[in-house]
């Protein structure tokens, strides 16, 4: 029996006897005093749960909380992501300028020919003394005779470039221009179309005949209201000639027009136009693109042993691969873009900078507001999140307003300026947004930092 049974059996009076029941006999009866009662303890109500303010705070809460301390401060927050919209759009456009620069300069290129080799005759040498550039001029028009698929199965085709400076009139119009002694496949080589009328043919080339085919720059000259030049007389360095066609617009070429020339049979040059016109460069096409290398090898083989070079001497001509000038361009561009795109980074960063000032200033504001939140139960990584939070949302929208600006431009340079291309990849966006989020993360991480590290009691008595 427990503690209070035995206390009630000491002090309660004898039970009276059942019949049948044997009874001890009683005994003296002593009356005691039973030892006082330990009081049992206290049994407190559970404590009631409440909302815990603190670490398990949801993140719709943090951004709620920190999207209200924005709307706060409007002009502030719009203020600060303009640095971020400025350096986001810049890059955008900027990228888009060089990227359209870059493809302008290989379709530029890619014009003159796919599969195009340019030759030119190397310096003369006598002696030890080498002469300058292009100034061995023992080159004919046999050693171009001489690259036929037998002895260059690699290369397509190929033509002499003989080019001089003259005047050319029709009628009461003249104009300067280049005349370009060529043969008949250099349309394809070059890759040149004709608009009006057509080319010579390989029996007028053997002819020496006196016809010529107009650039587009010069047929724009010499006939300005538009009339049809084909069959006109066209007096080419004072020498009567039929004008049989006009060439399609081909456009600049770096630094070169390649709209700005009349062409003429290489013999007619050589032979009728000009007293004596040495072949000073020719141009070939290659089967493939793959070929190209192989090609250059075997015209180069096949002018060491026409001219009889020895072994380890260098060589007579210098060959130049088109493909190799046109990743040396895309080099360029590419370095040029990277420079650019660099340029408008630091515009980012600056951005970055502001929020990282702005951040610290609503800190500094809001010090009783951090220790209220604290008083109540926010714990550290509250109020971290808080600031945290209200510096990505700045450079995420700055970012995202920033593309559509950045777009705008890219769209609008090419409208202002004809010599201006763009071209707009989803690249420079993504790099552009996800380095303006890091940004956010980077310079809010310190400002928030400082805001979850304040002594509520000292934050609450912050004047």
């Amino acid at each position: 029996m427990d503690r209070n049974q035995q206390v009630w059996a000491a002090v309660a009076p004898p039970r009276p006897a059942t019949p049948g029941e044997r009874r001890a006999p009683e005994r003296e009866r002593t009356t005691t005093t039973p030892p006082p009662l330990r009081p049992e303890p206290e049994r407190r109500p559970a404590p009631v749960e409440r909302e815990h303010v603190g670490g398990n705070m949801p993140a719709t809460e943090n951004i709620r909380v920190a999207l209200q301390g924005l709307a706060a401060n409007k002009m502030r927050a719009a203020l600060t992501m303009l640095g971020i919209i400025i350096g986001v759009a810049a890059v955008i456009a900027m990228i888009a300028l060089g990227e359209g620069a870059r493809e302008r300069t290989l379709a530029q290129i890619q014009s003159l020919g796919t599969n195009l080799l340019l030759v030119e005759p190397e310096r003369s040498r006598i002696g030890a003394v080498r002469g300058a550039a292009g100034s061995w001029n023992r080159m004919k028009l046999e050693d171009l005779e001489a690259v036929t698929p037998e002895s260059a199965p690699s290369v397509q085709a190929v033509s002499p470039e003989m080019r001089r400076t003259a005047q050319i009139k029709a009628g009461n119009q003249n104009t300067s221009t280049e005349v370009f002694g060529v043969w008949a496949n250099w349309p394809q080589i070059r890759n040149y179309k004709i608009a009006q009328g057509r080319f010579f043919t390989p029996e007028e080339v053997k002819k020496r005949a006196k016809v010529v085919i107009l650039g587009a720059s010069v047929y724009d000259q010499l006939f300005p209201d538009g009339q049809n030049p084909v069959g006109r007389l066209i007096r080419v360095n004072n020498i009567g000639i039929r004008c049989i066609g006009v060439f399609a617009p081909k456009g600049q070429s770096g630094n070169m027009n390649n709209d700005d020339m009349v062409a003429v049979p290489a013999t007619t040059a050589q032979k009728r136009i000009f007293s004596w016109l040495p072949v000073r460069s020719f141009c070939a096409s290659a089967v493939s693109e793959e070929k190209m290398g192989q090609a250059a090898q075997e015209i180069d083989e096949l002018f060491r042993k026409r001219y009889r070079v020895k072994p380890g001497d260098p060589s007579t001509i210098i060959i130049r691969n088109q493909s190799e000038v046109a990743e040396f361009a895309e080099e360029s561009q590419n370095t040029f873009t990277a420079l650019l795109a660099g340029i408008a980074g630091v515009s980012l960063l600056v951005g970055g900078i502001g929020i990282m000032n702005i951040m610290l200033v609503s800190v500094t504001e809001r010090t009783r507001e951090i220790g209220v939140r604290k008083a109540i139960g926010a714990k550290r990584r509250d109020i971290l999140l808080q600031f945290l939070i209200e510096a990505v949302v700045l450079s995420i929208l700055g970012g995202i307003i920033g593309i559509g600006l950045g777009i705008g431009i890219a769209t609008l340079l090419p409208r202002l300026s004809e010599e201006s291309a763009t071209v707009i990849t989803l690249a420079p966006m993504i790099l552009a947004f996800g380095f303006s989020a890091a940004v956010g993360i980077f310079f809010g991480f310190y400002p928030a930092q400082k805001a979850a590290r304040l002594d509520p009691i000292v934050a609450l008595r912050y004047e």
